[in-house]
């Protein structure tokens, strides 16, 4: 009887039920039993693991912030862990690499819970501290934690067989098979993340090529010059960012959802802004929150970021509340799990090691201390943030208040959400953290407003709760698929529990040194050209779901009466018509909130694996190559990241802006202490984009060729271990 949720092959070493429901009086029995003499938590495995959080926390905020979209850690976690453990002169245990994919995977999700968020301070020109960045992300993170320990059991042992978790079950098979497999998949990660890495910082660092490549330009190199004049007169034009990060992000996206976001892109940048264009042209001026615009001398790009970008900040917040509702059942189920789970005790003494949980006592005081340290965080906040109508600072009553409702109001949007978050990952693996936030934003600033708090005061504190809550849920829902994955295998919960607050407290610290390094270098805010007014740098920062929470708080707080409504509701109507035909909202929502050069390099990528898992001789080789995806662009993304940092470091004005003695195509000077380009090389101006487009061909050529030595040792290092079986067991 195999269960439909398991995968199309299961590992030899997991028993024959491990993806199925059990029959009545049969119980599962993990690879690693309760008496399993095998080191579990080692200096090894610890180190391996925080070595992974550094690396990933890193690579996934980078990507978060560039991109639009995360990266999952887990699994090129996994696969590190299994490469480098077989390294080791005595070799790693399959429980030591479920310790170092467990605190590695803290990555992940706390700089998705900061790249939600944080870049929204920024954008509301709140300017937040390292510390504050920190410690709302810690907090968040261990919250998390603690509140999802209690549910555990119920989750991964009481619910087995019923709940397919597929991200835990993928990763679970890497580190199973990892024990009989052989290096290849671990080299060709290595080799991905050079790659990626090695491109980017030719392009980005040293301007070998100029990475941005522009239709109308790219167009007049070809001798088109009149087709580039008629498209720029229509303002019709298509913007290619040809860089590693978001290649491989397409890679491992897929052409399915790549498609729904470039469409996205398509209806924003080739039918709204050539319509908004044609019909504004002939208007004097537009008068508009707040704003005057003369739409005939306006660029694609400003009618884009004036008037089509809120169309999509307002399609992805709908897109985010319409998710939970679509969840109403998980979400009124999970929220009753909650209280369950608070009420909930058992004796550690009475349950075999692979069932032990941390002390409920020390649950619930981490759960106290946690709430407490919200409230100290929203004192700070509160005293040290003057009220923008007055520019007064909060007296010390109003502080205590205020940091005592922002500290409930955090923690009891996170003890009501975290339930949620676990339950969605177990069943879809996705989790609804956009719409879950965007709730979480709003209540707290209603609440707020209830008690007197508003302004840049009022926004800090919201934002920050935002950025709390949207780390727990984060952290939630990824630890049940860890839980889970110990359960397969026969770990020690409470190992798993303990480590992770170790992972998240590294995390939030890379993740606050990488956000103010990345405005530092970029800034999430710069001039517009036109109208010399600071505006969102959807270039290079674009930040989607942040600036949909800045703007929402913004206008809540601040300057309700000067924000584009009427646009913010008709991304909301396209939202709920994208619905309505099936469509994947929020893919395509982000689609059109994004600048179409990251979206086209996205389609280029997905684009690109497709074409790779269509190639070979045999539907075996196929599949193998298909199946290197994975590895070919986390491996991609998180070289190209690291690199990325290393170039927003070369930017600083404080390193002496050492890019300018790199860089070949652009030349940089240092004015009033900022990076300014000065000009640019004449090849780089008129053949550098020639040079980009053949470049990324390069790339995607060298990517089919990774992928095909890939599949030939992996075929191999089946054929030499027997490969795995049917996930309904062997034949009988």
């Amino acid at each position: 009887m195999a269960d439909h949720h398991a995968p199309a092959k299961r590992s030899k070493l997991l028993p024959e039920n491990a993806y199925r429901k059990l029959r009545p009086g049969e119980e599962y029995h993990p690879i690693a039993g309760p008496a399993d003499p095998r080191a579990e938590v080692t200096p090894w495995s610890v180190t391996m693991g925080l070595l992974m959080v550094i690396v990933f926390s890193a690579a996934c905020v980078y990507i978060a912030l560039r991109a639009g979209n995360g990266i999952e850690a887990s699994i090129p976690i996994a696969i590190l862990a299994i490469f480098f453990g077989k390294l080791r002169s005595i070799k790693s245990t399959i429980l030591e690499n479920v310790i170092v994919q467990s605190i590695g995977q803290a990555a992940g999700v706390v700089a998705a819970g900061a790249a939600f968020l944080v870049p929204a301070l920024y954008i509301n020109r709140l300017e937040p501290a390292w510390w504050h960045t920190f410690l709302a992300c810690f907090i968040g993170g261990s919250l998390g934690v603690v509140l999802i320990i209690p549910l555990r059991k119920y989750f991964v042992k009481d619910l087995h067989g019923d709940l397919p978790f597929p991200e835990a079950t993928a990763v679970n098979e890497i580190l199973c098979s990892g024990e009989s497999a052989g290096p290849t998949a671990g080299k060709v990660l290595i080799v991905a993340f050079l790659l990626g890495g090695c491109y980017d910082f030719v392009a980005e660092g040293m301007h070998l090529w100029n990475p941005e490549i522009v239709s109308g330009e790219l167009l007049q190199s070809f001798g088109l010059g009149g087709v580039a004049t008629g498209m720029g007169g229509l303002r019709f034009e298509l913007v290619l960012s040809a860089i590693a990060a978001l290649f491989g992000l397409g890679y491992i996206i897929g052409l399915k959802y790549a498609s729904i976001i470039a469409a996205g892109s398509v209806l924003a940048y080739l039918v709204m802004v050539p319509l908004i264009y044609f019909f504004g042209r002939n208007m004097p001026e537009l008068a508009y929150a707040g704003k005057t615009y003369a739409i005939a001398d306006m660029s694609a790009g400003a009618i884009f970021a004036n008037f089509v970008k809120p169309i999509g900040i307002g399609a992805i917040a709908v897109s985010g509340l319409v998710g939970i509702i679509r969840m109403g059942k998980i979400v009124l189920g999970s929220i009753s799990l909650g209280f369950k789970g608070l009420a909930g005790t058992h004796t550690a003494a009475q349950e075999p090691r692979t069932q032990l949980d941390m002390n409920p006592r020390s649950v619930l005081l981490i759960q106290f201390a946690m709430a407490a340290l919200f409230a100290v965080l929203f004192f700070v906040v509160a005293k040290t943030t003057k009220d923008s109508a007055t520019q007064v600072a909060y007296t010390m009553g109003d502080s205590v208040m205020y940091a005592v409702v922002g500290a409930v109001v955090g923690y009891a949007l996170s003890f009501l959400f975290t339930p949620v978050a676990a339950q969605a990952i177990a069943i879809v693996g996705v989790n609804p953290v956009s719409g879950m936030t965007l709730i979480t934003v709003v209540l707290t600033i209603l609440v707020l407003v209830a008690f007197g708090l508003s302004g840049d005061g009022g926004m800090f504190v919201a934002l920050v709760v935002g950025t709390a809550v949207c780390t727990a849920l984060s952290t939630s829902g990824a630890l049940i698929s860890d839980f889970k994955i110990g359960y397969w295998i026969g770990a020690t919960p409470r190992q798993q529990q303990r480590w992770k607050f170790l992972g998240v407290a590294l995390a939030a610290l890379v993740v606050a040194f990488v956000i103010p390094l990345m405005d530092s270098s970029y800034h999430f805010l710069v001039e517009d050209r036109a109208t010399g007014e600071l505006i969102s740098n959807t270039k290079q920062l674009p930040a989607p779901q942040a600036n949909m929470i800045a703007a929402v708080s913004k206008g809540l707080l601040s300057d309700p009466n000067n924000q584009p409504w009427l646009l913010y509701g008709l991304g909301g109507l396209v939202a709920i018509l994208l619905f309505m035909g099936s469509v994947p909202m929020l893919a395509f929502a982000l689609g059109m909130y994004l600048p179409i050069a990251i979206n086209l390099a996205v389609l280029l990528g997905a684009f690109t694996a497709w074409i790779v898992a269509k190639t070979g001789g045999s539907e075996r080789v196929r599949r193998a190559r298909a199946e290197q995806g994975t590895l070919i662009a986390s491996g991609m993304m998180a070289g190209a990241a690291l690199f990325g940092i290393l170039v927003a470091v070369l930017r600083l004005p404080d390193t002496g802006a050492l890019i300018r003695h790199i860089s070949v195509g652009v030349n940089y000077r240092l004015a009033e202490g900022r990076l300014e380009e000065v000009s640019q090389s004449g090849y780089y101006q008129h053949y550098g984009m020639l040079i980009s487009f053949l470049a990324i061909l390069g790339l995607a050529f060298t990517c089919f060729l990774l992928a095909r030595w890939g599949a030939k040792g992996t075929i191999a290092e089946e054929d030499a271990t027997g490969g795995s079986e049917p996930a309904g067991g062997p034949p009988k």
